[in-house]
């Protein structure tokens, strides 16, 4: 089977996307694993299709660079917005479908892809760290020298302990620098670290919240870039109208056999 494929980057976090529009591409996990390799594919942290929909500007499905169906990629949904836009589907705003429901993106005077995310309806609290969903599941745990720090280990630590080890569970190292936070995240799926996650940088904004309650502005730093999240915090437990904001942009196209 002949693909046309496209490489896409959100702060370093890649993706190879398909356009599944006329819903003639079917791939197997073995198949999407293959294309997701870096030694013998085309290389990427997932996978994603565009399909078309009746209600929705399009449908993002998303896989794991395992091949594995996978959950919301905020860094992903931001890429695909990108590519829908590169295609053809062009409005100022857009309504998409994904695995975690409903979603709104914008793309602004300056090429930034805002991304609207699930409200978070629940913040536990777990040892030293906070655990949430925002779209995917996330462990934030705040540590001390994130620059040097040994993510890989410790991350996988901790995703393969009793508690996570047969869902999985995305681990955010994170620290203030100033008036940013940085995070550094080890990815289910992907099983090792990413340059960047955009549901685990939403994560570990509304995990490292201030105590007061309303508008809020963050500004994330992470391995392959800058992003901003906004949310509204109602209390410790509720954030709503919660976005996620940076740069996404085509790498290269092509096409491979599999």
């Amino acid at each position: 089977m002949l693909l046309q494929f496209y490489k896409y980057q959100g702060t370093g976090n890649d993706f190879v996307i398909l356009d599944n529009r006329e819903g003639s591409i079917h791939l197997s996990k073995e198949q999407v694993a293959l294309l997701c390799d870096r030694h013998f594919g085309i290389g990427s942290d997932g996978l994603m299709l565009l399909n078309k929909h009746e209600t929705y500007d399009f449908e993002m499905v998303y896989y794991n660079a395992d091949g594995a169906l996978g959950t919301m990629c905020g860094n992903g949904g931001r890429c695909l917005t990108k590519f829908a836009f590169d295609k053809g589907i062009q409005t100022s705003s857009y309504n998409f479908i994904a695995s975690d429901g409903e979603h709104q993106a914008v793309i602004d005077e300056n090429g930034w892809i805002h991304l609207k995310m699930i409200d978070v309806q629940e913040v536990s609290l777990a040892h030293e760290a906070t655990v949430l969903n925002t779209g995917s599941p996330h462990y934030i745990k705040p540590v001390s020298g994130l620059s040097n720090y040994d993510v890989f280990t410790e991350g996988k630590k901790i995703r393969y302990n009793e508690t996570y080890n047969k869902v999985g569970i995305n681990i955010n190292f994170v620290e203030w620098n100033e008036n940013e936070l940085f995070v550094r995240t080890y990815e289910r799926g992907v099983e090792n670290e990413t340059f960047s996650c955009g549901t685990g940088v939403t994560a570990a904004a509304i995990a490292m919240s201030a105590e007061t309650f309303g508008h809020q502005e963050t500004k994330i730093r992470t391995l392959g870039g800058s992003l901003l999240i906004k949310f509204n915090k109602v209390n410790a437990q509720n954030y709503n109208n919660v976005w996620l904001c940076g740069p996404a942009s085509l790498v290269y196209k092509g096409q491979i056999t599999i």
